[in-house]
């Protein structure tokens, strides 16, 4: 065994079938992913039967490249980590056996990996993180703000009680005509257009720190349909920068709320909607406004979608604590972290 710790790190939680070499937890090796956007397009969403198909046929295909990439072979890796959860089952299942199989076969430690703690730790290949520490994840599936005390330990602090943020930008997105994933292409728009609908604010006025969009996503379809209905034409750009900005205010809001309940150095903005450009101006100023001390890391855009690298970077910290599986890990579709 090599003494530099290099992770094989897997990710099929959805439909980005990845894997990663990543050295000490923050050097990218190799960070292969095969994208499958193509094949759900059609669909306008995700199939999991697709998803889970495709992840069989590339899953040898992207570990060879891989390893290749980072120029090692199996002799010298330390473990290999893999997401468990949450996700798709049948996405998640291929991930976990190829990381079984590997890890038996080389007599390999195997950790298991919460997709969310991926997200937020894709931050560490920008810099050192500080705890505590308080994370924004949004993505496809999850809203959530997340307090971490210290390294390894997530509390959750905030949900969304219904649609994630990154659903909504989806369900939008097919209303606009928007091709998905949508966000991108919302995002572009909205910097065009101008807040002229005054879409709700949703639980933004609530004494907790809990999310909803289901109402965003509703009053923006109700204001397209009503306008086919009698023949009227609506700005998309306006229509995007008004959606936009009705997620954005009350992400920042929510954050605002948090980062006053919870005294922390460092907020992690991460998942998916992590890319949108909105967003991290929004919340860049008002940290620079209202909290000049705590320090905004965002991951870069290559590493805020699902990647194998971010499964590594949270895998170092697991090995650290010997957090280990055994041939019995089997995937969780609906695993999540503690409630505070």
């Amino acid at each position: 065994m090599s003494e530099r710790e290099l992770i094989l790190a897997f990710e099929s939680s959805c439909d980005e079938t990845s894997v990663a070499v990543v050295e000490n937890g923050d050097t990218i090796l190799s960070n292969i992913i095969a994208t499958q956007i193509n094949s759900h397009q059609r669909f306008g969403g995700v199939v999991p039967e697709v998803a889970s198909r495709h992840h069989v046929e590339q899953i040898t295909l992207v570990i060879d490249a891989a390893l290749k990439e980072a120029d090692v072979t199996y002799d010298d890796l330390t473990a290999v980590a893999v997401t468990y959860g949450p996700g798709l089952v049948g996405s998640l299942l291929i991930g976990v056996s190829a990381a079984k199989a590997i890890a038996f076969a080389h007599h390999l430690p195997l950790i298991p990996v919460n997709h969310m703690a991926g997200h937020i730790y894709a931050a560490r290949f920008v810099k050192p993180l500080v705890y505590p520490l308080l994370a924004l994840l949004v993505s496809g599936g999850h809203t959530e703000l997340v307090y971490m005390p210290s390294a390894g330990h997530f509390e959750i602090v905030g949900d969304t009680r219904d649609d994630a943020a990154g659903e909504a930008y989806d369900k939008v997105g097919r209303v606009l005509g928007v091709p998905y994933p949508a966000g991108k292409e919302i995002d572009r728009l909205a910097h065009l257009g101008q807040d002229t609908f005054n879409f709700p604010r949703a639980m933004d006025k609530e004494d907790n720190l809990d999310f909803s969009f289901s109402g965003l996503k509703s009053a923006f379809i109700n204001t397209v349909h009503h306008a086919d209905q009698i023949g009227e034409s609506l700005s998309r750009e306006d229509l995007a920068a008004s959606f936009q900005a009705a997620v954005v205010d009350v992400l920042v809001h929510k954050t605002t709320k948090a980062l006053d309940e919870f005294p922390v150095k460092q907020l992690v903005l991460a998942g998916g909607v992590a890319a949108n450009q909105g967003l991290r101006e929004a919340l860049q100023n008002t940290l620079a406004d209202a909290f000049p001390d705590i320090e905004l890391v965002v991951p870069p855009v290559r590493l805020t979608g699902d990647n194998g690298a971010m499964v590594g970077a949270a895998a170092h910290i697991e090995l650290e604590k010997q957090h280990f599986a055994d041939e019995s890990l089997n995937a969780v579709p609906g695993l999540s972290f503690a409630h505070a």
